[in-house]
Parts: C-alpha cells; sequence; structure tokens
C-alpha cells in the first residue's frame, strides 16, 4: 500500500545487493536475524518479513515480525519454513508493525498454526492499530464501501465506473485479514523490547497509519523500519473518510526526525525493497520528494481551484487502475490538507457539495 517512485539518493548502499530469498526459504543477515520474503496479490508483489531466534519463559522460540496476508500462497510458504529451517520451536511472539492487510493479515493463522501447545502466541502491535484492524475487519478501512465512494466523491472523484466498484468493495479488508487475535500486548513510543538477548526499542510513526512501530537496536546497529522507510518507492501517506481533516503528511514528516538520530551507518531493513545503509539521505530524498509534490499543487492550485481528483495527473504521472486509484486520493487529500492545515490554501465546497482548493 505504498505511494509512487521517489527519487534513489546515490548514497543508498545495498549490502547484498539484489539477492534477496524466495518464498519458502530465508537469508540470515546476522545472528539470530533472518530475512522473509514473501508474495502479494498487488502491483506491489511482495512483503518483506523478519524471524528472530528468541527465548520465552525459558523455551526456545521465534519471533516472527510482520506476517503477510492471509492467502494460500503465504500459508505454504511458511509451512515450508517451519519444516526446514524454523523446525523444532515453536512461534513464540507475533509482532506487527501496523494494522495493514499485508503486515497483520495472516498473523491469527501463524498464532493458531505453530504456537506451542496450549499457550497461544500474543500478538505484539501497538493499541491503535489493534483497535484498528478489529474494527476494519468488521466494517471498512476507508478504500471500500459507500463511506469511501462518497469521500472520494465528496474531492471530485466523479467516475462512473470507478465509483460503483468502490462501494463494492466494502469487503476489502477482511477479504485480507479474516480475522484479528482476541488479545494483544502493547508497543508503544520508547518501549523496549527484548527478544533474543538483544534489546529493541520502538519508535512510533505516523501518517502511514495509526501508529506504526518501527524496530531499533542500538546494539546492532538495525533498524527493522516496517513501511515507514523504504529504498526506492514513498510511503504512501493518505487521509481516509474516517479522518477527514487529517493532517497525515504533517504527521509523517515530523516522525521521520526520529530516524535522523539514528546512526548514519544504520542497517535498514524495510517491508518492500531490499535493505539498504544510508538512512540519513533516505530521509533527505522523502523530505525533498514531498516538498516538490507540494510545490506542484501550489502552482496548481493557483492557476485555478482544483478538487484532489483533478490533481491526480499532477502528482502521479503514470495510469492507475481503480485499486491504486483509491490511495492516490488518499495521498492528494493528505498534500491538499497539509497545506490548508497551514494557511495557504482554503477549501471551499462547490454547488455539488466538493472540495475544491485555492490559494489563502
Amino acid at each position: 500500500m505504498q505511494s509512487s517512485a521517489a527519487p534513489q539518493h546515490p548514497a543508498l548502499q545495498y549490502p547484498w545487493e539484489s539477492t534477496q530469498p524466495t518464498p519458502g526459504e530465508w537469508m540470515t543477515l546476522r545472528p539470530g536475524l533472518h530475512w522473509v520474503r514473501m508474495p502479494l496479490p498487488f502491483a506491489l508483489n511482495h512483503i518483506n518479513l523478519w524471524v528472530l531466534d528468541d527465548e520465552l519463559d525459558g523455551q526456545p522460540c521465534w519471533t516472527v515480525v510482520d506476517a503477510g496476508v492471509s492467502i494460500d500462497a503465504i500459508h505454504e510458504a511458511w509451512r515450508t519454513l517451519w519444516a526446514g529451517p524454523m523446525a523444532g520451536k515453536p512461534l513464540g511472539r507475533m509482532l506487527v508493525t501496523h494494522m495493514h492487510p499485508d503486515h497483520i493479515g495472516n498473523a491469527q493463522w501463524l498464532i493458531e498454526q505453530f504456537s506451542p501447545t496450549g499457550h497461544p502466541a500474543r500478538l505484539w502491535i501497538s493499541a491503535t492499530d489493534f483497535l484498528a484492524a478489529t474494527i476494519a475487519c468488521q466494517s471498512t478501512t476507508g478504500y471500500g464501501g459507500d463511506r469511501a465512494a462518497d469521500y472520494f466523491a465528496s474531492h471530485g472523484l466523479d467516475d462512473g465506473k470507478g465509483l460503483p466498484l468502490i462501494r463494492q468493495r466494502g469487503g476489502y479488508y477482511s477479504s485480507m485479514v479474516p480475522s484479528v487475535p482476541a488479545s494483544y500486548r502493547r508497543l508503544r513510543e520508547g518501549m523496549t523490547v527484548s527478544i533474543g538477548g538483544h534489546d529493541w526499542r520502538c519508535i512510533a510513526g505516523f501518517g502511514h497509519a495509526p501508529e506504526h512501530i518501527a524496530l531499533y537496536s542500538e546494539a546492532q546497529g538495525v533498524l527493522i523500519s516496517g513501511d515507514m522507510l523504504l529504498p526506492k518507492i514513498s510511503t504512501n501517506v493518505s487521509v481516509t473518510d474516517a479522518e477527514p481533516e487529517a493532517d497525515s503528511l504533517g504527521l509523517f514528516l515530523d516522525s521521520l526526525s526520529r530516524y535522523e538520530e539514528l546512526p548514519p551507518d544504520t542497517l535498514v531493513l524495510p517491508s518492500h525493497g531490499h535493505p539498504f545503509v544510508g538512512i540519513h539521505a533516505r530521509v533527505d530524498a522523502l523530505r525533498t520528494h514531498h516538498q516538490e509534490r507540494l510545490d506542484d499543487i501550489r502552482q496548481a492550485c493557483a492557476e485555478r481551484p482544483s478538487t484532489a481528483a483533478e490533481l491526480l495527473p499532477v502528482l502521479f504521472k503514470r495510469a492507475l487502475d481503480m485499486h491504486q486509484t483509491t490511495f492516490a486520493m488518499g495521498e492528494a487529500v493528505a498534500h491538499l490538507n497539509y497545506l490548508w492545515h497551514r494557511g495557504e490554501l482554503r477549501r471551499q465546497a462547490d454547488e455539488q457539495g466538493v472540495w475544491r482548493f485555492s490559494p489563502g
């Protein structure tokens, strides 16, 4: 669930270059830290997951970070891993960075399949994302259903074919996240989690998900960044119908400052793409990317009052299918809201109730 390509800074280094594990296999990056790569049924066709050696209550186990969506291909890959390099130890804890389907969708299945007999592994996640995922399984997430369609229409999306498709996607989230574990252990900013004898500090990030948790091990010099830092594409930063006046982009840009504080030689393990070194360069590139998009919007709105839908060709230079359009609309509103909250743009509803933005 990501956004457009963002400039890749030449300072980024890829310690393993283009080498990557295939589904059902892993790569050991550091002692006790293993890289798993699973397929996704989207244009963004993979997700990186992480398996860490661990011990809970004196018993050896695995901690898994993120789960993939609940599809047969991922189930089979996990079975292969547990019959191979993961054999002999159960799932001790299921740690999820945030509530998006490719991260939490398969968590309940993993807990059911690979926990110790009689002792289900605990889900570890932020409270905000646990509640958001639980609600989304029962309703919608802002990317499907009537409320989402009405919301996109209020921002100028007027596609006779597209809006009916969005209305039909009310079960979009639950189709990939059949269920969320009923109980969890809360992760929060600054909390330290001991995994396999190493301390991992929780770094909360906002704007992409309600309360995304990345994990930083100072001793190992490793950041499991989730979706907050990706090497080649920019994280999707959206506003949805659930919080239509949100300043998601402002929250995201503020969150990036937490990563600027980390050492420049930090090994970043992203959810998509390849592990990389060059965290400061990547943060700089992401800031530049969003400033350029904001400049494009300033110029377009100065030429004439614009809706989010009218700005899609300005922000995205490629053709978008309806799945991509929903995320692109959320991103366009995020940039408009950023300028609106700071008084650079004003918004006004036209006779059809559609929001148009112009210089403040």
